[in-house]
């Protein structure tokens, strides 16, 4: 039966600098799905890729399948297989169960029980399916993961407070800025993580906020909502001198503000701090910038500080949140181990009705000759009988006496049985 394995290169083990050299931009996702599915052995796979990780998860019958898919993460990036290593993570078979339950339920993220994890996954899910990269186990996988990631949130407080990256770059504005209500907020991208932000900064009483995206109409959207200014990424170099904080999240593969621009924005606001927030994976912000006085560039590594002083109460829901996945692992192991009885049925079934068809045909001919059709019948039925517990009767020849009532009890019955002698 195939295996399941998981590698990932996370915020545990891997820096941001070592996790933008493996992330996996939007366009790259079906190139590398055909790339795994390409591989002898490979049977199904989903690939998906957060700020925080880049994981694959397979299902394979190849028995050095941690250093394959190590080396495919280091070729698709083009980084040296031995420095790549100490970076990765690798989980099989029941590891691998609990691990992608983890991930779904927040457990494994910088920001503990964080909810946004659940809809990034759910989407690198579909996206695989889509491309028609699951096999019967992966999409039983990550439904069973999805149960028990809506389990977790339901039976524990592990979600009970706002957290999230965004929630947490909020406040760490307010240890720069006391006042945050007067400060203007420069927001670059659309997505998941820039929304959030919004919300947190609406709700701290910021009124000047300013939406960049490469497409303004999408800028504008998310806009509306805080009736706040947006504008085309093209044009953030004339405003970006107007923030006094930055939060910035976009799918750019190379930096969008560099060290040198941030210098010219610098003398414009005649050495007013700035406050960077880089959320992004790749970064968004070269990172040389933090050299700069008056700057203050931080990453989402950089947010684990403000992460661990915030965490202490959601220890005790993360015993309970462990436990329930460990539970319910129990029963996609049950269901795992009865595949192959699955496929002994199936491959039984088919046979049976190969047969059935071999006769029925071999019948029809004899009636259509002219036969009498008692005899076909009764034929028909003997061979079918016979031959269907042909193979029965071999294997309870060879088995052990203690299984042969079991086979008996197996055997079908008449519901009503007819008796020959009716007096």
């Amino acid at each position: 039966m195939p295996n399941i394995a998981i590698l990932s290169v996370n915020h545990h083990l891997a820096t941001v600098a070592i996790r933008e050299k493996v992330a996996f931009a939007q366009n790259e996702l079906a190139p590398a799905i055909s790339s795994l599915l390409a591989i002898p052995g490979i049977n199904a796979c989903v690939v998906f890729s957060t700020c925080n990780r880049s994981e694959i998860c397979v299902t394979s019958d190849i028995d050095n399948i941690r250093e394959i898919l190590s080396e495919f993460l280091a070729t698709t990036h083009g980084i040296e297989h031995s420095l790549l290593l100490q970076y990765v993570s690798f989980f099989e078979g029941n590891e691998a169960i609990e691990h992608i339950c983890s991930v779904a339920s927040g457990l494994d993220s910088l920001v503990l029980g964080e909810p946004q994890i659940f809809g990034q996954l759910k989407e690198a899910y579909q996206f695989s399916k889509e491309q028609g990269a699951l096999d019967k186990i992966l999409e039983k996988l990550f439904q069973h993961a999805f149960t028990t990631a809506k389990k977790v949130r339901t039976d524990t407080k592990i979600g009970a407070s706002p957290v999230s990256v965004a929630y947490y770059a909020v406040k760490l504005s307010e240890k720069i800025f006391t006042n945050l209500a007067n400060q203007t907020v420069l927001l670059i991208g659309t997505g998941e993580m820039i929304e959030l932000s919004a919300q947190h900064l609406h709700k701290k009483g910021v009124k000047r906020m300013i939406f960049v995206n490469r497409t303004i109409e999408n800028a504008q959207t998310i806009a509306v909502t805080y009736e706040a200014e947006a504008i085309n990424l093209k044009h953030l170099s004339e405003h970006l001198y107007r923030a006094d904080i930055v939060i910035s999240s976009t799918a750019a593969p190379i930096p969008i503000i560099g060290k040198g621009l941030i210098e010219t924005v610098l003398i414009q606001r005649k050495h007013q701090p700035m406050l960077l927030l880089d959320l992004a994976i790749p970064r968004d912000i070269e990172h040389e910038a933090n050299q700069l006085e008056d700057i203050f560039l931080y990453t989402v590594d950089d947010l684990q500080q403000v992460v661990d002083s915030n965490l202490e109460n959601r220890d005790q829901e993360k015993i309970i949140a462990e436990e329930i996945i460990r539970e319910k692992s129990l029963d996609f192991i049950e269901w795992l181990s009865n595949i192959p009885n699955e496929e002994i049925i199936k491959k039984y079934r088919e046979d049976a009705n190969q047969l059935k068809n071999e006769l029925l045909q071999s019948a029809v001919k004899k009636l259509e000759a002219g036969s009498d059709p008692d005899l076909v019948v009764e034929e028909l039925a003997d061979k079918l009988t016979n031959k269907l517990l042909h193979k029965t009767f071999k294997n309870i020849k060879k088995s052990p006496k203690i299984n042969l009532e079991q086979a008996k009890d197996s055997l079908p019955v008449s519901k009503k049985p007819t008796n020959i002698h009716n007096s």
